[in-house]
């Protein structure tokens, strides 16, 4: 066992229900994220979605999102593939994929979101630039 690696677990535990309840209730970004599980072959976070999201992909890693709580809207893309979510339901965007999250139905939205491999946090790329940049898209939630 490589004791030395850095955020490496070899088990846990995590209570998703009350990680969702602990997010704040207003962001001055899009989104507040809590890393889980934080190696390179993948991430495990818990996010909240406090506004819609513009159209943006990651280069870098595919994004599998299971909804904890909350509904609102997605696409795939193209605008004109737009759907609703709910909890319970998974999405999945492989790298290079454009998504948006259009619409927030009812909040609090909370996805855990399993990312291979790891997503760096400044992994996104709006197609409007003028929509945002990495550090107006999301921050670490303090622990």
């Amino acid at each position: 066992m490589d004791q030395d690696v850095p955020n490496h677990h070899f088990f846990g535990r995590f209570d998703l229900n009350e990680i969702a309840h602990a997010f704040p209730e207003t962001a001055e970004t899009l989104l507040l994220d809590r890393y889980l599980i934080d190696e390179p072959t993948a991430s495990t976070r818990v996010f909240r979605a406090y506004r819609a999201t513009p159209p943006h992909y990651h280069a870098m890693s595919d994004e599998h999102l299971y909804v904890l709580c909350g509904r609102g809207t997605f696409w795939l893309g193209a605008a004109a593939n737009v759907d609703e979510f709910a909890p319970g339901h998974l999405l999945f965007f492989r790298r290079g994929t454009v998504h948006a999250l259009p619409s927030i139905i009812e909040g609090p939205v909370v996805f855990l979101a399993l990312d291979t491999p790891r997503r760096e946090p400044r992994d996104i790329i709006f197609v409007d630039p003028a929509d945002g940049t990495p550090q107006s898209f999301i921050r670490l939630q303090s622990l």
